[in-house]
């Protein structure tokens, strides 16, 4: 039985030898996703407006939420809430397909030659993809309301990387899983509702007292989601010195799921 080198550059050399096989298979599935709908990929535009225009109303009208700021203003609340859904619905959308990604891919598994560890590559780029529009809309809306946008905004990949490897990661882990214990798509999908709601989305940090604050920050979700909300909200640039200890950190996250990946990818096959 073939073994699969587990080492840290094998990672990176997969993810640029296969980067146009990922480039095609992602463009397959945002495609695949709205093909056969009157509006087709324009619902990428008006679906996180549409939730946009939900949690808002919900938040700021229904249980009078405020930010930090003491502003009134509806809008600015939303293009707070906003910000930080970036954030999640990026990993959550990756995440939540990660347990059934191999089972609805049966066909590649069978064929020796095709590089399953690409697969949580291609659910990344099209959650890129989709974080992207829903960035698009909530520049138009700052633009519109506000005027224009802080320059640390051109920060935003900086501050994102570490989601994307902690993300890609975890993919990993869960695609892995997925394949032994079904049971685990049930699991992310209650996980992933609860850490929603255990992230600074709806809320700001500062509001809770300081002990829950720091349980608060072992969701590796809340430094960039908080960074998120600096850069492109308030103006500021976010701390380079922990954003880089975390990149490293999640760097190491990355490497263990692809690990564990190809540890386990001999075993899919007779599976399934």
């Amino acid at each position: 039985m073939k073994d699969f080198s587990i080492s840290p550059k094998e990672m990176v050399v997969s993810f640029w030898r296969n980067r146009k096989l990922i480039k095609t298979l992602a463009k397959r599935e945002v495609v695949g996703r709205y093909r056969g709908s009157v509006m087709g990929i324009m619902w990428s535009f008006f679906n996180p407006v549409l939730m946009l225009i939900v949690y808002t109303f919900v938040f700021s009208v229904v249980f009078k939420a405020k930010w930090n700021s003491g502003s009134d203003s509806k809008t600015e609340f939303a293009l707070v809430l906003f910000s930080g859904l970036l954030v999640f619905n990026l990993f959550a959308e990756c995440v939540n397909k990660a347990p059934t990604l191999i089972l609805s891919n049966t066909n590649y598994v069978k064929k020796v030659v095709f590089p399953l560890e690409i697969l949580p590559w291609v659910i990344l780029s099209t959650s890129l993809f989709h974080m992207i529009i829903s960035f698009i809309v909530w520049l138009f809306f700052y633009i519109i309301f506000f005027g224009q946008p802080h320059l640390t905004l051109l920060l935003m990949p900086l501050i994102l990387l570490p989601l994307i490897f902690i993300t890609i990661g975890i993919t990993w882990i869960l695609a892995s899983l997925g394949v032994y214990l079904r049971d685990v798509a049930q699991i992310v999908g209650i996980m992933t509702t609860t850490l929603m709601f255990l992230s600074p989305i709806f809320y700001p940090l500062s509001s809770l007292p300081k002990q829950y604050q720091t349980i608060l920050y072992v969701n590796p979700l809340t430094l960039i989601i908080e960074e998120t909300r600096e850069s492109l909200i308030w103006g500021h640039i976010p701390d380079l010195f922990i954003l880089a200890i975390f990149t490293g950190l999640s760097l190491i996250i990355a490497w263990l799921g692809f690990a564990w990946f190809q540890k386990t990818r001999k075993g899919f096959a007779d599976v399934l």
